[in-house]
């Protein structure tokens, strides 16, 4: 039954954590994707280059989708009859399409090559393989701006398990395509990488389209129109998203500037090469608030009785995750799983060690913001969210700065202590914002 044809029923534990359940699930296994194509990388020829390069590759094609990605959050705050539906659709269309020609234009001309030989400081070699894996990529803002839009659809009308069988379409989709590809034909790793992402990211969208059509079907012939609704034109729209588009953005913009640094940093190659697996490691556990966003965003505009059951869940959900990451971090587990399922060789094991122990405390900081920015989409004020990240990049520009620059370290361990000093200025900026929409 669709949500919103229900009465709004007052949140609890037991049912905030079945609705988060299956977003969670999604996350998680989206957040297998990296530590799954990172070991295909890792054990096909030339690994150190390919992994390097694929790390690049992933940051800026992350980069250039990034104002897409708070679609999901959009649409599952504004889609409330079917005008605001085609108003919103319209919007994602013309984003998505602009961000495609943003890219297709960086890789058609040499400036590409420039900023990755010149600015970035890559090797010939990485600078050409990533360039490789970013053409294969180009259909990934489309496809992720379209898919997310009917995620959110489907979020804001209680259908979250319908998302999580959309990514168990696209998990298969590119375990298929990089199996097939590492296996049968002669792909470097990179290239491999890239076709299985694209591939399936593709199949999601396609996927997410299709169990939506309940959704869409359902505003097509419901009558009732809200006075939001009503007034909310492309203006409204644009007021409403942008600094949601600048938050993602400026969030991204970290991974190609921690780049930057650590080509310019002691052990840079191994730098490159481990830190996309440590993050991968990471993402699991941080997943499981970004997964929470949506939900908290879904329950508060249900009803404001939910607002204590919603922070209730995400203290008790950041605790968990924390505490888990920190198990492998500090015991030998995290050997087993850089040697054993990553790939890595033992020195580079070693090498990640210190930056999984640092980034051990980031879920925590991630369930924290993911509520913050929660309350403050539902009251409507998204622009201390830019601030708020504007603020947090700054901090790690500065410290990144400050640990490779000035005080020497491997850019592996001077680029996990940056994220967790700027992630903490961004949850602290944002801590009195979120207690005025919350009171």
């Amino acid at each position: 039954m669709l949500l919103s044809s229900m009465v709004p029923v007052p949140s609890s534990l037991g049912r905030t954590f079945r609705f988060w359940l299956p977003l969670a699930l999604t996350w998680l296994m989206m957040s297998i994707e990296g530590p799954f194509l990172a070991a295909v990388i890792a054990r096909l020829a030339d690994p150190l280059e390919n992994l390097a390069a694929f790390g690049v590759a992933f940051a800026v094609a992350i980069l250039v989708e990034a104002p897409v990605i708070m679609m999901l959050s959009a649409s599952t705050a504004l889609v409330e009859d079917m005008d605001s539906f085609r108003r919103v659709r319209r919007f994602t269309y013309l984003l998505s399409g602009l961000l495609t020609l943003v890219m297709v234009a960086m890789l058609a001309t040499p400036l590409w090559l420039w900023v990755a030989r010149h600015i970035i400081g890559l090797p010939d070699e990485v600078a050409r393989l990533t360039w490789q894996a970013l053409v294969l990529l180009v259909p990934w803002p489309g496809a992720i701006g379209y898919r997310r839009f009917y995620q959110g659809l489907l979020i804001r009308h209680g259908l979250p398990r319908r998302v999580a069988y959309g990514t168990v379409v696209r998990l298969v989709v590119m375990t298929t395509t990089g199996l097939t590809l590492s296996l049968y034909l002669s792909y470097g790793g990179v290239s491999v990488a890239a076709v299985a992402l694209s591939a399936g990211v593709l199949a999601e969208a396609v996927a997410s389209r299709l169990m939506a059509q309940s959704v869409v079907r359902h505003l097509s012939t419901s009558r009732a129109q809200s006075a939001s609704s009503q007034a909310l034109t492309n203006a409204r729209i644009l007021k409403f998203y942008l600094p949601l588009a600048m938050t993602s953005t400026i969030s991204m913009a970290a991974h190609p500037m921690v780049t930057f640094f650590m080509g310019r940093a002691p052990a840079p190659l191994e730098s490159l090469a481990v830190l996309p697996v440590v993050n991968a490691l990471v993402f699991i556990f941080r997943a499981m608030g970004l997964a929470f966003q949506e939900v908290a965003i879904a329950l508060l505009a249900e009803s404001r009785m939910n607002r204590g059951p919603v922070a209730r869940f995400a203290a008790l959900l950041g605790v968990v995750a924390t505490l888990v990451l920190a198990l492998i971090a500090f015991t030998p587990l995290a050997g087993m799983w850089f040697i054993t399922v990553s790939g890595l060789s033992p020195d580079l094991a070693r090498f990640a060690l210190w930056p999984l122990r640092i980034l051990a405390f980031m879920p925590a900081l991630s369930v924290f913001l993911s509520l913050e920015r929660a309350f403050l989409v539902d009251s409507r004020r998204t622009a201390p969210i830019s601030y708020a990240t504007a603020v947090e990049l700054a901090g790690i520009t500065g410290l990144l700065a400050l640990f490779i620059m000035g005080m020497g370290l491997n850019g592996a361990v001077g680029a996990s202590l940056a994220f967790m000093g700027g992630r903490l200025a961004g949850n602290l900026v944002l801590l009195r914002p979120t207690l005025r929409a919350h009171l």
